[in-house]
């Protein structure tokens, strides 16, 4: 059984254990609350105050009315048999109203299914070619960003504390790789195993509290400056890009392939070999045997005299000697000396510069 088999028999049993989605909220139950603004002139162009605090703008933010829970609202909608593999947006924020009616998915991402489109992210938003002055929003297309910053926590423990209370809140929506907490800074950052899980638990924790009615503050994290860190990441987009690209790639041309690797190294292919072995040799492998084969080759010709080239006499050169040598070999062994008949010179005249001699007067 094929890997793209074995994977659609996973999802349809996954699909066959989910109930239909339940509507998470009723209309005119969420009221849309604004924060209150400290500026002084309204601006009619933004309707919004202007000239208030902008040093921190989660100052002034709400906190969410809804929140999803996985376990409770996941179920099967119209996605599901009209095949749209977007998640739903209401329903990652805990408010959608239309439940199994939705034309989106009410399920987490799932990371082995590759989505239509990679300039969106899993609700089906176009994403940007680069960052937000804030880190908020969608996100960027140039790069894959599976981190995310949480700040604004309220800490009444130590670190391993306080890290055991962001995993637990943040394991809901997908696996974790790697967390890491800044004491006394209020600061986490969250590393998921999937950029879609990443996205999906952005808009799930904006502005929720985790266990001390905190209003956190959910954004995507910056590069990190690590130079390990860029190396494994680069690394590892290099691994996923190889192992795609082999998925969909024909048997036949891998195999042929290995042929002319096998040829190019001097190996002989046999069909117990595995592509493994091919694919990584052990290092120098390749130079040692050019390099023994330079050897056998330079004492062969160290056994065989070489001939002294011909010396140059005269105004011919020894290769012209050579070719004239051989021609006359051969006249010889013909039996004939001349190859053309000679021209008949006709004799030389008298009477100094006749014209006669050049046959223009001949008419008469």
């Amino acid at each position: 059984m094929s890997s793209a088999t074995e994977t659609q028999t996973t999802v349809a049993k996954k699909v066959k254990k989910l109930k239909p989605a339940r509507k998470q909220v009723k209309p005119g139950d969420v009221e849309k609350k604004e924060a209150p603004q400290t500026g002084k002139e309204y601006n009619i162009w933004y309707n919004k105050w202007a000239g208030g605090d902008r040093e921190d703008s989660y100052s002034n933010k709400t906190k969410s009315q809804t929140r999803c829970n996985i376990k409770k609202d996941a179920g099967l909608t119209r996605a599901n048999t009209t095949g749209v593999k977007y998640c739903c947006l209401f329903f990652a924020r805990g408010c959608c109203p239309y439940g199994w009616e939705c034309e989106y998915l009410h399920t987490l991402p799932d990371a082995s299914t590759q989505l239509p489109d990679t300039s969106k992210d899993c609700f089906a938003r176009d994403k940007f070619s680069d960052y937000r002055d804030d880190m908020g929003g969608v996100g960027s297309f140039a790069r894959q960003n599976r981190t995310l910053y949480v700040g604004r926590i309220k800490e009444t423990g130590t670190g391993p504390e306080t890290e055991e209370v962001v995993k637990r809140h943040f394991k809901e929506w997908g696996e974790i790789e790697k967390i890491r907490v800044l004491q006394y800074r209020s600061v986490a950052f969250v590393t998921y195993v999937s950029e879609q899980n990443a996205q999906f638990a952005k808009e799930s924790m904006a502005c929720q509290s985790l266990d001390n009615d905190e209003i956190l503050n959910v954004r995507w994290a910056t590069e990190d400056p690590n130079p390990e860190s860029k190396v494994s990441e680069k690394r590892r987009l290099e691994d996923m890009g190889r192992e795609a690209i082999q998925a969909k790639m024909d048997p036949r041309i891998v195999d042929a392939m290995r042929a002319v690797r096998a040829l190019e190294d001097g190996d002989v292919l046999n069909d117990d070999v595995q592509v493994e072995e091919l694919e990584d040799p052990e290092p120098g492998a390749k130079r040692r045997r050019l390099e023994v084969e330079d050897a056998e080759q330079e004492e062969q010709e160290m056994d065989i005299p070489e001939p002294e080239p011909p010396k140059a006499t005269g105004l011919l050169n020894a290769d012209t000697l050579e070719s004239l040598k051989y021609f006359k070999e051969i006249r010889q062994r013909n039996g004939t000396a001349n190859v053309l008949p000679a021209k008949a010179v006709p004799p030389p005249s008298s009477t100094g510069l006749g014209l006669a001699g050049y046959g223009s007067d001949d008419d008469d």
